[in-house]
């Protein structure tokens, strides 16, 4: 897994992170039984992006790209980010978000 995170010079504070699905370890922590996980501390008119690349152990292997994602949870929009010559970051749709008028037919609804 690689992990993504801005403002790193900031305060920090012990935060919650959890996802939504339906697994009982959908919650990331720094120690196994502990929930300790700090981040930058949120501060108003700023904007905090944590991002989190290569995890997943069985989601498109087993669904298939644009498949029924584990616990029917759309797959999220696939964005490409590179940097041109001049240093530059830029962003490309690679895919747009599953909707649930495709998982419904996959299902054959």
């Amino acid at each position: 897994m690689f992990l993504a995170i801005n403002n790193w010079n900031s305060q920090y504070e012990r935060v919650n992170l959890g996802g939504l699905t339906c697994d009982s370890e959908d919650f990331y922590n720094a120690e196994v039984h502990s929930n300790a996980v700090f981040l930058p501390k949120i501060e108003p008119g700023r904007e905090q992006y944590i991002g989190f690349f290569h995890m997943g152990a069985y989601q498109e292997a087993l669904s298939g790209y644009g498949g029924i994602q584990h616990c029917l949870i759309p797959c999220p929009k696939l964005v490409i980010v590179d940097r041109d010559e001049d240093g530059e970051y830029t962003t490309k749709l690679f895919a747009k978000e599953q909707s649930y008028k495709s998982m419904l037919k996959i299902l054959g609804y």
